[in-house]
């Protein structure tokens, strides 16, 4: 049940997110921000959030609790979005932005730690349900944020306002979320960081590596909106999510059967050749297929990053390791944002895409001799 309620809690919080998310890039050039501004507000989100996610998942292990860490994440992400509706410079939303992505920072490692205890044998289905939920939220978001800024001609602070009021009632289903928390002594959870899984820590590096490549969705749909129109560019990010949400589960029951390393080569490489076809394709109808690919990549690899994690570590550190993990990826978006609008401005969108192409298919190199070493062998 804690998985359902759990995906029911994301799939609210996600609608409110997606609303605001597609329409970001076009109220940050509305508000006088450029390619170079788009790249730093991406990044700034995810490093925000990444560089305290061990530290909420130290805590969790360490104070025995899942529950109230995680519902304080959920309530200050509300705050910030009410917040984020009063920009009215880029430099505003740069700030809110950043702060409301403290309160994924905040709830990430201990939810996925919650998620993880709940379904301990199956956890890449339990992860799925999860993603799929989300995901299906983030495909309701983006249709309302189309309907209501293109048919009823909403402004984009109005979205943004009751984006935030969906965020808040997203934590009703809180009520009823049990707590999960191992009943055992965690006192030095910290210091067996260093002591986790030499599996673990290979496995970090090539995510932290495939992170760098994992450029924001701000980029490819800037890209949708210059081939399609300020109108039509918010439908591919529609056919990004549907893919997204159909495949999460099935990507996560077969990472079960197969292997998760198997699965998430596949979905590293897939996001290598859709970042490539970005790079190269300069027609209006081949981004639709190309945008249905990223959302399949995104099915793959996301949540089976968390169930690989959660396998390899200890339980006694479970929030520790996915806060670690969430930590590493996050914190190289920053950079990794700022090389891609580097590039798009000082070159072209295409020096952006292959940059993001080319070191994810060596991601994907990684991962593979990885699992033949590791797995193979035993």
């Amino acid at each position: 049940m804690n998985v359902i309620l759990l995906s029911v809690v994301s799939f609210l919080n996600d609608v409110s997110s997606e609303m605001i998310l597609p329409l970001l890039p076009v109220f940050i050039l509305s508000l006088g921000g450029d390619e170079i501004v788009i790249g730093l507000v991406s990044g700034s989100m995810g490093f925000v959030s990444s560089t305290i996610k061990a530290l909420f998942g130290f805590l969790s292990d360490r104070l025995r609790v899942r529950k109230p860490i995680v519902f304080s994440g959920y309530l200050s992400s509300a705050f910030f979005k009410f917040l984020l509706s009063l920009s009215r410079v880029w430099q505003h939303v740069l700030v809110f932005t950043s702060l409301e992505r403290i309160g994924k920072g905040i709830r990430t490692a201990p939810r996925d730690a919650m998620i993880s205890e709940s379904i301990p044998k199956e956890k890449g289905r339990g992860f799925g349900i999860h993603r799929a939920m989300d995901t299906s939220g983030a495909l309701l978001g983006a249709i309302l944020a189309f309907l209501l800024i293109y048919e009823f001609d909403l402004s984009i602070r109005d979205i943004l306002l009751l984006a935030a009021l969906i965020s808040f009632l997203s934590l009703i289903p809180f009520i009823w979320i049990k707590e999960t928390y191992q009943k055992v002594r965690m006192k030095r959870a910290f210091n067996e960081i260093g002591r986790i899984d030499k599996r673990l820590k290979i496995f970090l590096v090539i995510a932290t590596v495939f992170s760098m490549s994992n450029i924001s969705y701000m980029f490819f749909l800037k890209r949708s909106e210059e081939v399609f129109g300020p109108k039509f560019y918010l439908v591919t990010y529609i056919v990004f999510n549907i893919f997204y949400a159909i495949f999460s589960y099935p990507s996560g029951v077969l990472s079960d059967r197969i292997g998760r390393w198997k699965v998430l080569s596949a979905g590293y490489l897939l996001f290598a050749i859709t970042s490539m076809g970005f790079s190269f394709v300069n027609i209006g109808w081949v981004l639709i297929p190309l945008f249905s690919l990223y959302g399949i990549s995104f099915a793959l690899f996301d949540g089976n990053q968390r169930a690989f994690v959660s396998d390899l570590s200890d339980p006694k550190i479970r929030a520790t390791a996915l806060g670690v993990f969430h930590t590493l990826i996050g914190v190289t978006s920053l950079p990794a944002g700022i090389i891609a609008g580097y590039l798009w401005r000082s070159f072209s969108y295409s020096f952006t895409f292959l940059y993001s192409g080319l070191l994810a298919l060596v991601s994907s190199i990684l991962l593979i001799f990885y699992g033949l070493k590791a797995y193979r062998s035993n």
